[in-house]
């Protein structure tokens, strides 16, 4: 067992056998030396040397008592029987003759439970409870519904918060962060990124940007979000093939940042970024990356493949507007490709935006059935049976109508 005591009475004595409260998993550690308010101890088991001021010291001197079953450096285990001091050492006494505390195995640790227990290495009661407290907060800290939305260092704006939010909870983010330049689109991406971390849902995340703008995110991420990104270019590459030619560089990091540029002009790189795998794709400054029907740039070709094989996807671009309708969509078919396979019929289907808009900015009026309406929902079984619904006087069914 272990003397109560946390700084003990008795003199320092070189090979008394003690073991440390801050670091139990040491082992037991014996006295080298000690004078001037000072003792050295070393810790066998561990290779290790711990140097500390006497008077506060976090040791426990080890004392083991009749009946105990001790083990000795040698392996055998003893019985102990009687124990005595001598010359400020204590010496065992076991069925096959005396044996001295420098005798004991260098790797008996008090760090379990049940050897804390045994060992008599108790805990102040007030300690429990500290702990009891703390695990609790971050229970409930850990349940927050702003967790890893409000510990950025900035002053949020309402609409930034809300969209966070509102991305954040959806199962598998893909989404198009489209604003004015100055309204906080890299702020948004960021606090969603911040959300889908803290609360384990992203572990592997790739964020791409002009050249021009990696130091501006990486200081962005660092400052505000405590959020450390990995700054990739060749140089960085070819530094980590050196040791292991054969790597994949891009499994070195979990959260890396890089010019979009960089992977667009080296195929090797663009198929090496490819197969490491990634829970969140990140692409700033989206509406520069080059489409038409009929062929699509190198660096819209890469974020094409990225978005193939990655969950989620934020990219960051100019509103729609400036877009126009082939660039709109372009972005459109990186977030759902299954959904937009056909420019034609998208802007077909953009035409009729407008109408529907003004359908359905009336019925949540709770203006009447008009010829709009049924024009609207014709050859649509689902919203045909709302109709009928509404018509029926059914309850939820305008609001579902709005809806669907």
């Amino acid at each position: 067992m272990v003397d109560q005591q946390g700084r003990p009475e008795e003199t320092w004595t070189r090979g008394q056998r003690w073991v440390s409260d801050g670091e139990p998993e040491l082992g037991l550690g014996v006295i080298r030396k000690s004078g001037d308010g000072r003792v050295e101890i070393v810790f066998p088991a561990a290779g290790e040397t711990r140097i500390y001021a006497t008077d506060t010291a976090p040791l426990r001197r080890v004392r083991f008592v009749e009946g105990d079953r001790v083990k000795l450096r040698s392996g055998e285990e003893v019985v102990v029987t009687g124990v005595r001091e001598e010359k400020g050492l204590r010496v065992y006494e076991t069925a096959d003759g005396a044996v001295g505390e420098e005798a004991l195995c260098d790797s008996i640790s008090f760090s379990k439970p049940e050897d804390r227990l045994f060992g008599g290495k108790l805990d102040e009661p007030g300690d429990f409870d500290l702990r009891g407290e703390a695990l609790k907060r971050r229970a409930e800290m850990r349940r927050s519904p702003v967790r890893g939305l409000a510990g950025a260092r900035m002053d949020l704006i309402p609409h930034q918060l809300f969209i966070a939010d509102e991305v954040a909870n959806r199962p598998r983010p893909r989404v198009l962060l489209a604003d004015q330049v100055g309204l906080g689109k890299t702020i948004e991406a960021c606090l969603i990124l911040h959300r889908l971390i803290l609360t384990g849902r992203a572990e592997r995340v790739l964020i791409l940007v002009p050249e021009p703008l990696v130091h501006q995110w990486f200081v962005e991420l660092l400052r505000r979000f405590q959020l450390s990104f990995s700054l990739f270019d060749e140089a960085r590459c070819e530094a980590i093939e050196y040791g292991d030619p054969e790597c994949n560089p891009f499994l070195d990091s979990q959260w890396i940042l890089a010019a979009v540029d960089f992977l667009a002009d080296n195929e090797e790189r663009a198929q090496q970024v490819i197969n490491a795998g990634w829970d969140v794709l990140v692409v700033d400054e989206a509406h520069h990356l080059e489409w038409s029907p009929e062929a699509a740039g190198p660096s819209y070709e890469v974020v094409r493949r990225l978005a193939e094989t990655t969950e989620s996807l934020l990219l960051l671009t100019a509103t729609p507007q400036q877009l126009g309708p082939e660039g709109h969509f372009a972005r459109l078919k990186l977030l759902d490709p299954d959904r937009y396979t056909d420019l034609e019929q998208y802007r077909e289907e953009t035409l009729h935006y407008e109408e529907v808009a003004d359908v359905v900015e009336s019925l949540a009026a709770g203006a009447p059935i008009d010829d709009r309406l049924q024009t609207l929902v014709n050859g649509r079984p689902r919203l045909e049976q709302r109709v009928v619904d509404l018509v029926a006087g059914k309850a939820e069914a305008r609001e579902r109508l709005i809806t669907d």
